[in-house]
Order: C-alpha cells, then structure tokens, then sequence
C-alpha cells in the first residue's frame, strides 16, 4: 500500500479567537492538541505561537519553548516551525523560533502575495479580544511580503546553516516557477516537498481543475525529484486533499487550515480533523506514514538535531 503523510496545521496565524472556542491559544493547549493529532496519525506537525493572554499571533521563542519540548517528548512527529508567521512581522521576526531550535522542518512561503481574511467580517461581528477586528481588517490593505531577496535569507540562514528542510508553500502556479528558479541556483536540494495551497482570497482558487494544473506544472518542472501535499482552505480542506491523495500526493490537515469538519459542524480538535482523513485515506487502500517514514521520504536531517531537551 502506499505511504500518504499526514501534516497537521495545528494553530496558525490567520484564525482568531473568536471564530472557535477550540482554537488553541495557550502554549498548554497548543501542546495537548499537537500531541493528540499526533497520536491519531500526523507524522508532521506545522506549528505556530500565540500569545497566550489574548491569543495574537506571537514569533518570540521563550513562547515556542513552553510548548515545543513537550510535543518533543512525548510524540515522534516531525516539528515543523512556520517561517511564515503572520503579516505584520518582519522576516527576522519570522525566522526566530525555527533558527533558535534549529528547526528539523520549517514553512517557506514561495512569493509574495494578496492574503485576505476580511470577508470573514460580514459575518463576524463580537470580538473576544479588541486587537482582533483590526487584525482581520488589516488584511484588506497588505501584503503577505516574500520577495526574491526575503527567500534567500531563509535558505541562507535557516536551510544551508542548519540542514532545515522545507515544506515549500504554494499559493499559485507562479510559485513553483519561483521555486524552479532556486533549484536552478543549487540554493535548494530535493527532495522537495510541495505544498499546493488552494482557496486563499489572492492565490490559486478551490477548484479541483486548479489542483490538476499545479500538480501538472510541478511535474513539468521537478519530474520525479519531489513528494507534494495539499492544503484546502476552510470548507474544501477535505474534498481537496481526499482528491490529492487520489492522484498520489500526501494530505494537510489542522484548525490553521479550517474551523469546520464538514457541512456546518464545527471541528472540536485537530485530532477529529487527522482521524477523520485518516479513515478515508485507509478506506482507500492506502497506509499512514509514521514519523520515520515520512523523514525518510523527505530527506529530514532527523530529531535527534533539533535543539530541545
């Protein structure tokens, strides 16, 4: 049977407080929720901070330390620090957490780009926290900033100086032309692995003929040099990767990707998320990659390098 990795987007930065009470915010509840999708069969976990008094997305170490040493403990899964952050951090900013453990993997967003969160607020309208309307709003009028010169210094000071791997995310066709180009250079090795986002406001629309094209163009650029997942954003999470895992590709899951667990219910855990494309991928014929396996596949430099106790 095949082997298919489950990640797991455990937080994120785009989420708020107020669109679900089973967001993780604290670094307790960040910790519980990331070993439990574990256990239920994510060999990769994406990771994000938050501040834990207001739920904010955070980049300072001393908030990843109060949760990645646990989720180090007690689980096998593959840590993967987001390099992406949010949009009103800098690149430094960014950076912090995975270079401070020496991440094992990390994100890298592959352009800049229109990120839109702010039709959520047609219909979102009571706030827990003050920062979080404007927060959304914000998203109207910037710009999720990865310029050429951003992504060499993530591959400089993060890929070449600590043998982090990357989960390469793709909002667009035009991204995997950016990433060619740095395969080209010799700044990037294979494997790769790709991460084709669908169905952010300002990428690549949901559509299932979108996910054919990318994965048509990736094979046109990088042959057989790479393993490659999908992200669907909010209520296409799970037909989208159900069709990615169809046409041989790995699966992403997690509450930073979508609140829901299908038409009109609400997800209570990352955990239901991973158990329930976990059951549809074994209904398929197909096999859950463990940890090992998935380090394996990705070329990962393994854990026992990463700096946590």
């Amino acid at each position: 049977m095949r082997k298919v990795i489950i990640t797991c987007a455990v937080t994120g930065s785009i989420h708020t407080p107020s669109m679900s009470p089973y967001l993780p915010i604290t670094p307790a509840d960040i910790a519980q929720q990331a070993i439990a999708a574990a256990q239920a069969g994510a060999a990769i976990l994406h990771l994000h901070a938050r501040d834990p008094s207001d739920g904010r997305p955070s980049f300072e170490p001393a908030v990843y330390r109060q949760f990645l040493p646990c989720i180090h403990a007690e689980t096998d899964a593959v840590i993967n620090i987001t390099t992406g952050g949010s949009v009103n951090m800098t690149l430094d900013e960014r950076l912090a957490a995975a270079l401070d453990v020496s991440a094992e993997m990390a994100s890298c967003n592959m352009g800049s780009m229109n990120f839109g969160s702010f039709p959520v607020l047609d219909k979102l309208k009571v706030f827990k926290y003050e920062w979080e309307r404007r927060y959304i709003e914000s998203t109207r009028s910037s710009i999720f900033r990865n310029t050429f010169a951003d992504i060499e210094q993530v591959f400089e000071r993060l890929g070449s100086t600590h043998g982090t791997r990357f989960e390469f995310e793709c909002y667009d066709v035009g991204h995997l032309y950016t990433l060619k180009h740095f395969v080209d250079r010799g700044l990037v090795q294979g494997p790769l692995f790709l991460q084709f986002v669908l169905g952010v406001l300002g990428g690549i629309g949901p559509d299932p003929e979108n996910l054919v094209h990318m994965k048509a163009i990736a094979d046109k650029l990088f042959g057989d040099r790479y393993q490659w997942s999908v992200l669907g954003a909010g209520r296409h999470q799970i037909p989208l990767i159900t069709q990615a895992a169809l046409m041989g590709g790995n699966v992403r899951v997690g509450l930073e990707d979508s609140l829901s667990i299908g038409a009109g219910k609400m997800a209570t855990s990352n955990a239901a998320q991973v158990t329930l494309i976990r059951e549809i991928l074994e209904k398929l014929g197909m096999e859950i990659a463990t940890p090992a396996e998935a380090r394996q596949m990705l070329g990962l430099k393994g854990r026992e390098t990463v700096r946590l106790p």
